[in-house]
């Protein structure tokens, strides 16, 4: 696997793939205490105008840190994530979050982040500062 020392403007960071079940949105809603029906009870959702149970956006966007983390390894950290949510995330939707960078500082890489759904939408978008170890 390639160094994070050896990134450049514009390559490519790694695709994380998710497929959110209703189970993990329910365990997300659980460990986050965040009960809104619109994550639960897909009538609700339905009658809301949803078209169903949608999960929650911090859940898509810690998958998107996870992808970060996983990616960092043992080479850096995450000082800043920021992210916009601009879709609904589905139970059964493929999530692709990746990213590339932006900025190459002398001990940061600054990461423009995107989140497509299977359709090709974009779910989620965002900035994340990686500090690198010397």
């Amino acid at each position: 696997m390639k160094s994070l020392h050896s990134y450049e403007i514009s390559d490519r960071l790694p695709i994380r793939e998710w497929v959110p079940s209703n189970l993990q949105i329910r365990q997300y809603a659980e460990a986050s205490g965040d009960f809104n029906p619109i994550h639960l009870d897909d009538n609700y959702a339905r009658q809301a105008g949803l078209g169903g149970v949608i999960a929650h956006g911090m859940l898509t966007m810690a998958q998107m840190a996870a992808m970060l983390t996983d990616w960092i390894g043992n080479e850096g950290g995450i000082t800043q994530l920021n992210v916009r949510f601009e879709g609904m995330v589905r139970p059964g939707d493929i999530i692709r979050c990746t990213g590339l960078i932006k900025t190459r500082l002398e001990n940061t890489l600054v990461c423009d982040l995107e989140a497509f759904n299977n359709k090709d939408e974009r779910v989620l978008s965002g900035l994340a500062h990686i500090s690198l170890k010397p």
